[in-house]
């Protein structure tokens, strides 16, 4: 099988409160959620019909089971998934203090069994074949994973063509053994990759540039064709080598920021898979991001190109 899109890395289980305002100490309450930046990307883009599967690891307990279902339910492939005997399934807690407070605690220990994938486990010709390959930083905090994403993202490079190879800068300093690593770790990536995604913190750690168009241009000189640099409240710039834009962001109600990032990466391989113009791909992007960031869930409020396409239009004729 020919995949449209392979992301590779994080997973877990978000455990979301189902009162809004409250630390957790006083919550009564969760909901249950498939979570993890780079699955909720594969979900997202199957939301859109793509052909999605995700290469991760899971304990061998309950939670590990809940992953593999919800990724079934959700239409994403889930053969590359498997157990880590020993080492239990990654939980997320969040705090929801809208509009822009949303603390997370990570439950990754003693290790994150996502980060336990093997160089020798995955399947290259897979990989090779995929149209897009989705990896993040985050996969490079440890081995072997590191070593395994690196293997990824080169084989896939090397025969991507017209497909993508994607390294998504997310950067989250806690889940490094050595934060200080990391921006060596993430130029090796971006050497890799033909496009680049972060938000501006995640630029500055992956190449020492904070400045929006600076920043792009530094991620253009690693190597990738593409650099998308989200700029939160100013929007988004996306630029080649050629062209740059900004596409102002979609303004909504935000219940839950945390799963904006991820709508916008399953919407980037949409319109990327699609061949949009790179203004259309990014105006997309920033809508699906905005329907999530309006909702409390992450995976499971991935929208459909219709409930875009819809927020586009009104937003257009507003």
């Amino acid at each position: 099988m020919t995949y449209d899109l392979i992301t590779m890395g994080r997973v877990s289980v978000d455990v979301y409160p189902d009162q809004v305002g409250r630390p957790l100490e006083d919550v009564e309450s969760f909901g249950k959620y498939l979570g993890g930046s780079p699955t909720n990307v594969a979900v997202a883009a199957a939301r859109y019909g793509r052909r999605a599967a995700v290469i991760t690891r899971t304990g061998a307990d309950p939670f590990g089971r809940f992953v593999r279902k919800a990724l079934r339910e959700y239409g994403v492939d889930d053969r590359f998934v498997a157990s880590v005997p020993g080492l239990p399934t990654p939980l997320a807690f969040c705090e929801i203090f809208p509009p822009d407070d949303f603390p997370l605690y990570f439950y990754r220990y003693p290790k994150a069994p996502d980060l336990e994938i093997h160089p020798h486990e995955l399947d290259l010709d897979a990989i090779r074949r995929a149209r897009v390959l989705w990896a993040t930083v985050t996969g490079l905090s440890q081995e072997p994973s590191r070593e395994a994403t690196l293997l990824a993202l080169g084989a896939h490079s090397v025969s991507a063509g017209t497909g993508h190879t994607v390294i998504d800068l997310d950067y989250r300093p806690m889940l490094w053994a050595d934060p200080a690593e990391a921006p060596r770790w993430a130029g090796e990536a971006l050497e890799r990759a033909t496009v680049a995604v972060g938000n501006l913190e995640e630029c500055e750690v992956a190449v020492g540039k904070r400045e929006p168009e600076a920043a792009a241009r530094a991620i253009l000189d690693r190597g990738p064709a593409l650099a998308i640099v989200k700029m939160g409240p100013d929007g988004v710039l996306a630029a080649t080598r050629g062209r740059t834009v900004r596409v102002p962001p979609v303004k909504v109600d935000v219940a839950n920021g945390l799963g904006a990032g991820d709508a916008f990466g399953g919407a980037v391989c949409h319109g990327l898979l699609a061949g949009w113009d790179l203004e259309r791909v990014i105006a997309f992007a920033g809508a699906a991001g905005a329907i999530v960031a309006s909702r409390i869930a992450c995976s499971a409020a991935m929208p459909t190109e219709d409930e875009v396409d819809a927020l586009l239009a009104e937003r257009a004729i507003g």
